[in-house]
């Protein structure tokens, strides 16, 4: 007999769908904050990018922070979906805040209200929400096949929706009449799309009651159903759990390269504009990235059932999306585009299967802790996705501004510096290759559904 379903397929897009919400922040940030910033509102890239770094010093405390509080929280909403619904209406508000920073206050002002801004977003309201979305995929079904599915179409969304971004934000910038007044405007139209999305995925889904979660795992019964008091923990509890799952850690590292991969390419504003002369090309290498994205995540849940689980599947993945990324460095100095987006298009679709199961992946590393310990903390090992996000979305976009500052960089110049030129060759054609290859040697290792084999074997 196969494994119980929970979920209809409206159900699927619908949570699915929040991760409009989620990339129309996460999108218009990291390909087009530093351009803002350097070139609209004129401010260095270098000490931009420090305060993004030290930005990120609140996130790993407010990841485990929230993720802890989603596990803590009992409400008629479940776990999670509050902690989504209005964490958002932050996020929004945040995002706006980020592109109407004053031209008549002074630069130090200016960067004062960008940090603020940013770092209230980024270890607030985003981390709030982004770990809450990424949860449910815990909460509201215990079908691995459904988790996968749900995460192929949450992603089919997201890079939909990157692609999208960064495909009509240069022209829509140039239809408001460019600027800073553009800039706003692009920015509350966006945050407006987000909310609504946002919206319409918490209401698309249930969770599942502690005692159907509890059931489904051990068949024990939980203390809603003996009158027991459950095992209440601490922050530094949790994060001992979650230190203590080597699978957790090894999620952790490469969600964070998969993000500064993300945000290194996201740069790309730079090469299109000074190397390739042509700042639109930014949207047809985002559609040579996301389309092959987006149909292999299609076939995501097919092939997991095919290889008989996640392991191989991701591996043997991104063993061609290094492969690709190493063909992109080649035709970058050929100065063949075509042969470019052709290598773009086979590195992505490699790197397809790891997006689609990162869900549930994670549900699984969950399930290592609670069959070691006997302990659910799913919100809090959600935090990975969250932390991963915005440390290494930040780290890539701060690195990014460092290496300009170095090179050279002048913001709205027409011509760069033959140094500046050649740092741009490193960050958008070397620096992705490389970060792909060093997941790959992560990937080796996370083989969590054999170690749950064992677990549940010897239990």
């Amino acid at each position: 007999m196969g494994e119980k379903t929970y979920l209809k397929w409206y159900n699927k897009v619908g949570y699915g769908s929040g991760d409009i919400a989620g990339n129309v922040v996460y999108a218009l940030l990291s390909a087009f904050v530093m351009i803002f910033l350097t070139d609209t509102v004129g401010l260095n890239a270098g000490i931009v990018g420090t305060l993004i770094a030290v930005s990120k010093l609140f996130d790993g405390i407010s990841d485990i922070f929230f993720g802890a509080m989603i596990d803590k929280t009992h409400s008629k909403m479940g776990k999670a979906r509050p902690w989504m619904l209005y964490g958002y209406f932050g996020c929004a508000v945040c995002l706006v805040a980020i592109f109407v920073i004053p031209a008549d206050i002074s630069e130090f002002a200016q960067y004062a209200w960008f940090f603020i801004a940013y770092t209230l977003l980024n270890a607030g309201f985003y981390t709030a929400n982004n770990i809450a979305y990424s949860a449910l995929t815990a909460l509201v079904t215990k079908n691995n096949h459904e988790r996968v599915q749900m995460g192929s179409i949450r992603f089919m969304f997201a890079f939909g929706t990157s692609m999208l971004i960064q495909t009509v934000t240069v022209r829509c910038v140039a239809c408001f009449g460019g600027g800073a007044a553009a800039w706003r405007t692009v920015a509350v139209i966006y945050a407006v799309i987000g909310v609504i999305s946002n919206t319409l995925s918490v209401w698309s889904v249930k969770e599942l009651s502690p005692e159907e979660l509890a059931r489904e795992e051990t068949g024990e019964k939980t203390e809603q159903e003996t009158g027991e008091p459950g095992k209440a923990y601490r922050l530094t509890e949790a994060f001992g759990l979650l230190i203590h799952n080597k699978y957790y850690l090894m999620i952790c590292a490469a969600y964070i390269l998969m993000q500064i991969y993300s945000a290194t390419l996201n740069m790309g504003i730079y090469f299109m504009t000074y190397v390739l002369k042509n700042a639109n090309l930014l949207g047809v290498f985002s559609w040579a990235i996301n389309i092959p994205m987006i149909i292999g995540l299609l076939f995501t849940p097919a092939l997991v059932d095919r290889w008989k689980g996640m392991y191989k599947l991701n591996l043997w993945g991104y063993a061609l999306g290094t492969a690709g990324r190493l063909g992109v460095v080649a035709a970058g100095y050929m100065g063949s585009i075509p042969l470019m987006l052709l290598c773009t298009a086979a590195a992505a679709m490699g790197m397809s299967p790891l997006q689609g199961d990162m869900n549930a992946l994670i549900a699984t590393c969950s399930e290592y802790t609670f069959l070691k310990t006997g302990r659910r903390v799913d919100g809090t090992m959600y935090s990975c996705t969250s932390l991963g996000t915005k440390l290494g979305g930040g780290i890539g976009t701060a690195i990014a501004g460092w290496l300009l500052a170095y090179s050279g960089y002048v913001g709205g110049a027409a011509e760069q510096t033959a140094s500046c030129i050649n740092m741009l060759h490193i960050m958008y054609l070397w620096m992705p290759m490389v970060l792909n290859l060093l997941i790959t040697l992560i990937l080796t290792r996370l083989n969590v559904e054999k170690a749950n084999e064992e677990l549940r074997a010897s239990i």
